[in-house]
């Protein structure tokens, strides 16, 4: 027989807790709600705790395949602290099993404005963008539905969570994860690959840096083979200040080529910002080709005479 678990939200979460470890869904989601049923009943305000509770029992209902009372559970817990990201990861994988691939999209997209390292989220959007392409066609982007702006304070209070709250949804911090890069693309995959490098190149010459990246990171979702795409995504790194970022596309671009002058010079430029002299020493030799080339940051630094080779350098 099984121990009597006290009547207390919180010792009730935490048998919830695990029996959900135990793959027990049915018992765990059954504790959930006993704790909610004991939280409303106090009629004491704690919405952080019953948003909680909801996402938890969501996440049984997803495990039991029961995606409609997910979704009902996760927009609940949303509703009490909106954007959090383990509610919007649930809801958005319930509506992409029921093929609602548009909310899902939605859901996945809002996850990644609030931390753009989630691996789980990526996988999802590499997913759901090829269901929409093939079910809505080129235009599919202009049949979703709106998707919200995150507030900053939303995108702090997940960065301020204690690590143990990361580790469901932040797994890997590389954009692209292992499986999308061992898969070999079709000639379909490339052809998409290429239109949206082009018109990430395209957002680089009218200064939209954080869009390109996003147009680049798409391109690799299809094919994770150009060099070229890694190192135009640095250079947007590069202008955005995100230097660890833009010396890892570099790294990436080199795998792929090794004759990539751009990717040496770019992650030389990352080494100096990062303030890393022993690594930026090394590919000191490797900038011969362009030893009059500026940085490309600060662009107020360029000098006249460096205008035209520096454009050079600072273009995808």
């Amino acid at each position: 027989m099984a121990p009597k678990v006290s009547d207390s939200v919180e010792q009730l979460r935490a048998a919830g807790n695990q029996n959900f470890r135990n793959g027990q869904y049915g018992e765990a989601s059954a504790l959930y709600e006993r704790a909610l049923r004991l939280l409303q009943a106090r009629g004491s305000a704690d919405p952080e705790e019953e948003s909680v509770l909801y996402s938890n029992r969501a996440a049984c209902y997803l495990k039991d395949g029961n995606c409609t009372d997910c979704i009902k559970d996760c927009t609940s817990a949303l509703a009490l602290v909106p954007f959090s990201i383990k509610p919007l990861l649930r809801r958005a994988s319930a509506y992409e099993a029921l093929e609602k691939y548009s909310l899902a999209y939605v859901d996945y997209k809002t996850v990644l404005q609030i931390d753009n390292s989630v691996a789980s989220a990526l996988e999802g959007i590499n997913r759901i963008t090829r269901a929409l392409m093939d079910s809505l066609g080129p235009e599919w982007r202009l049949k979703l539905p709106p998707i919200p702006v995150v507030p900053v304070s939303a995108q702090k209070r997940w960065s301020s969570l204690p690590s143990e709250n990361h580790k469901e949804t932040a797994k890997s911090k590389s954009k692209e994860t292992t499986a999308t890069k061992n898969r070999v693309p079709s000639a379909g995959d490339v052809e998409r690959a290429r239109v949206l490098k082009e018109e990430g190149n395209e957002l680089v010459k009218k200064g939209n840096h954080k869009k390109a990246i996003e147009k680049y990171s798409e391109s690799l979702l299809f094919s994770s083979l150009e060099s070229a795409t890694y190192s135009n995504r640095a250079l947007c790194h590069l202008v955005l200040k995100q230097y660890k970022e833009a010396e890892k596309d570099c790294t990436e671009a080199l795998k792929l080529d090794g004759k990539n002058v751009k990717a040496f010079y770019r992650r030389a430029q990352a080494y100096k910002a990062l303030k890393e002299p022993t690594e930026f020493s090394s590919c000191n030799c490797l900038l011969t080709p362009l030893p009059d080339v500026p940085s490309v940051l600060p662009r107020p630094l360029l000098s006249t005479e460096h205008k035209t080779e520096g454009l050079r350098a600072a273009t995808p």
